[in-house]
């Protein structure tokens, strides 16, 4: 029908976002509010699908797509450790069990990858990655019209590289040494623990435009994740990098960096832009998934896909 809506759903550590689209993509409406991680797992998806049906109002969608950070399989959720209880979630069933329509599920960034190639700013790049800076940091590559999800679902997660030779917090330990080092949440426990008062990722980019302690704590962040950024573009050779997630409202300061490390360290620098939907691609992944299942087998009206080609 030309009128069918799909449900995209985006849990992210810090806010969930929502939007209900067409066929095509478009978003007609859309609702964000905040996690609340600390009321548990079950209770954080509760309050979301709740929210979802009242933004639907009368309407049922024709499939729901669902993205989370980690790895999301049917039964449990691997490398998400920012809600409590989040790993033992069986998302696709809950959410099928409140919608009864075709439900797709998969990682945030591999879906925002997705978006952002079939619509967006990796539109014809091939290969492609998509780099999110937020609260994590992770990377999604395409490759041949797919996204890569490796052998088990964590191509990608970049967030748990090693910084050098003498590291040594690793995941064994229960780290992710580069996302503590220089992601959104790690960059403003430094910089809380620098000014000696809270600080927030945003207000210290602000800061470092004019405060020298500031601007030395983001530039050594920044080379820092630059290098990392090169040794993946050295490692895969793509034509476009699309760079996603909150920090990107600092793209002035954050692209810069990144490109030029880029165009020194590597033989044949890829393309660096800002995602099309920025800090919206999860939500427009989510939907990316939804809209992909309507062409699925409905095993039981519900359809798991961490990966799906593109169009």
């Amino acid at each position: 029908m030309p009128d069918d809506v799909v449900l995209g759903i985006d849990f992210g550590g810090t806010k969930i976002a929502m939007g209900i689209a067409g066929r095509d993509g478009e978003i007609r409406r859309r609702l964000r509010l905040s996690t609340d991680a600390g009321s548990g797992a079950e209770r954080v998806v509760a309050r979301a699908l709740a929210a979802a049906r009242d933004l639907l109002g009368d309407r049922d969608p024709v499939a729901v797509g669902v993205v989370s950070p980690g790895i999301v399989l049917p039964e449990k959720i691997l490398l998400a450790p920012n809600v409590p209880g989040w790993e033992r979630l069986r998302l696709r069933e809950m959410v099928a069990a409140e919608f009864g329509s075709r439900v797709a599920v998969g990682t945030d960034v591999k879906a925002a990858a997705l978006a952002e190639s079939r619509w967006g700013a990796l539109a014809g790049a091939d290969p492609a990655v998509f780099l999110s800076l937020g609260t994590g940091i992770a990377a999604a590559t395409l490759v041949g019209g797919q996204v890569l999800a490796g052998a088990n679902g964590a191509a990608g997660e970049i967030g748990y590289n090693l910084r050098g030779t003498r590291e040594t917090a690793s995941f064994a330990t229960g780290s992710a040494p580069l996302e503590e080092a220089v992601g959104g949440r790690g960059l403003g426990r430094r910089a809380s623990e620098r000014f000696g008062r809270p600080v927030t990722t945003a207000e210290l980019f602000a800061l470092a435009r004019h405060d020298p302690v500031a601007e030395r704590l983001v530039s050594e962040a920044l080379d820092e994740l630059a290098t990392h950024v090169a040794n993946l573009a050295i490692a895969i050779d793509p034509r476009r990098i699309a760079v996603g997630g909150g920090l990107v409202r600092s793209a002035a300061i954050v692209l810069p960096a990144l490109r030029n490390r880029l165009s020194t360290a590597v033989p044949f620098p890829p393309e660096l832009v800002s995602a099309r939907f920025g800090q919206d691609s999860a939500l427009r992944g989510a939907i990316a998934l939804a809209s992909g299942a309507l062409d699925a087998p409905a095993e039981g009206g519900c359809r798991y896909e961490e990966t799906l080609p593109l169009p």
